[in-house]
């Protein structure tokens, strides 16, 4: 079953098989075990993996934000469109290769799960390659584009000059990772997604502080992390004694396999296109209304809120599969309570989230940078952003709880509509009037608007469920 982490405001959004990367147990237990143990068994891997991959972000920020200054701040958050973009490509061929190795596992087909291994590596190449190529061609107007500055654009150039030119380690690296997730080992995707974190830590500390190598000490300290994770996934690979493994034969693209990825894959592109988009128009309406200061400060609260963003949807992860097998198995009762439960895990992340970050959001903004301007403008930004954050844990569980029961459509209509007939008319109307302001401010108000939408769907969801139980 493919589940999906939601984009929120113009987030980075990652792609997780969440049965896969639960500790193994019988599926019987879904419907049996107690509520709570079972959410908390699924999540914690989730969880813990999600966080890992939100610290990643953290580091290039934080080590920027100190190492190169004001202006290494903003050119990273100009990029951030440029990741999305590379983000959609990936979840293009990742997604869609975790859930048909699953399935093919599942059906005991392992010829043609090792298959798909092989066009994982084919695709990854190729796309890869294709957008490296057109990326550099075309840089600097991409660049003026997303909403580079003469100040920044040199800082935004630096930075993905280096990551594009790495871009195919980063495609392989996660393409072979969801595929050793989804083959069987949860524990080894998750370490090698660890190892990564802790090696861009060490290296970014190297590259900027001690070798003086200012942005591109980042980038280049990202994409060297990910080569030597990419190194350990290769050997387990190449091991006989994995599940699937390089074979002869294998790298060559089959019609069938590549198209039914690819045919998986585009939702969660056509939603990662759709955050590029978002994050676009806030770039260029901070840079019109604010500046190079503001689309930095954008760059500090999107990390800081994506950490805990990660959280609830390793919650969402973990409720996703109970919630699944208990809607099969038409177990009504024990559907509604674990969708309590999470909602109530959620919120309560959120709304730790709210009071840390409206409470102390000098002391989060600090953690980025100590240049006392940048710092209030992201603390004031931090406040508008996540003025209404518990609603979003609410919000986020209902997404995911329609996708858990099959109901892909009203999951995708959740999170399109959030963007694209909420958040974006706000990003155009706001800031005109409000200026500055009006871009933070267009966030909260799409958050209600989609909270809004969310509760009455999922009434009428619940009303269907009762009338079911009493026939």
């Amino acid at each position: 079953m493919r589940k999906y982490l939601e984009f929120y405001a113009g987030r980075l959004p990652v792609y997780i098989d969440c049965t896969c990367m639960s500790v193994q147990t019988s599926p019987l237990t879904l419907g049996t075990e107690k509520i709570g143990k079972l959410l908390i068994h699924y999540s914690l891997p989730a969880i813990v993996a999600m966080t890992a991959s939100s610290l990643y972000n953290m580091m290039d920020s934080i080590f920027i934000g100190h190492g190169v200054g004001h202006l290494g701040i903003a050119g990273l958050a100009i990029t951030l469109p440029f990741m999305n973009i590379a983000a959609a490509f990936g979840s293009l061929v990742g997604v869609g290769a975790s859930t048909l190795v699953s399935m093919k596992m599942g059906q005991k087909d392992l010829k043609s799960a090792t298959d798909i291994l092989g066009n994982v590596v084919l695709l990854n190449l190729l796309i890869g390659s294709l957008f490296t190529l057109v990326s550099l061609l075309f840089l600097d107007p991409i660049l003026r584009f997303f909403g580079a500055s003469d100040a920044t654009l040199p800082y935004a150039r630096d930075y993905m000059v280096v990551i594009l030119l790495g871009n195919i380690i980063t495609h392989v690296y996660m393409g072979l990772n969801e595929v050793m997730r989804a083959s069987g080992y949860p524990q080894r995707a998750m370490l090698a997604t660890l190892f990564a974190v802790g090696i861009n830590g060490i290296l970014n500390a190297l590259f900027i502080f001690v070798w003086d190598m200012g942005i591109r000490g980042a980038a280049l300290g990202t994409i060297t992390a990910q080569f030597l994770a990419l190194c350990g996934i290769l050997l387990h690979f190449f091991s006989p004694k994995s599940f699937i493994h390089f074979q002869k034969g294998i790298f060559n693209l089959k019609r069938n396999l590549t198209l039914g990825m690819l045919a998986i894959g585009l939702s969660p592109f056509l939603m990662n296109l759709c955050s590029c988009m978002v994050v676009i128009l806030i770039n260029n309406g901070l840079k019109n209304h604010g500046g190079d200061m503001a689309i930095g400060a954008f760059g500090i609260v999107n990390r800081i809120s994506f950490l805990f963003i990660m959280i609830i949807m390793g919650f969402n992860q973990g409720m996703q599969p109970v919630a699944g097998y208990n809607y099969g198995a038409r177990q009504f009762d024990r559907v509604i309570q674990i969708l309590r439960y999470t909602i109530g895990c959620a919120v309560a992340v959120a709304t730790t989230g709210f009071l840390i970050c409206q409470i102390f959001p000098r002391s989060m903004i600090y953690l980025f940078t100590t240049k006392e301007e940048l710092i209030d403008i992201a603390a004031r930004g931090l406040r508008i952003v996540l003025a209404f954050f518990p609603l979003v844990g609410f919000q986020m569980v209902t997404s995911s709880f329609f996708q858990s029961l099959g109901m892909a459509k009203k999951a995708i209509f959740l999170s399109l509509t959030r963007q694209l007939l909420f958040l974006i008319p706000c990003l155009l109307i706001l800031p005109e009037i409000y200026g500055e302001i009006g871009v933070w401010a267009s966030i909260p108000v799409a958050d209600i608007i989609a909270f809004v939408t969310a509760l009455f769907m999922l009434i009428w969801q619940l009303r269907y469920f009762k009338e079911m139980k009493e026939k």
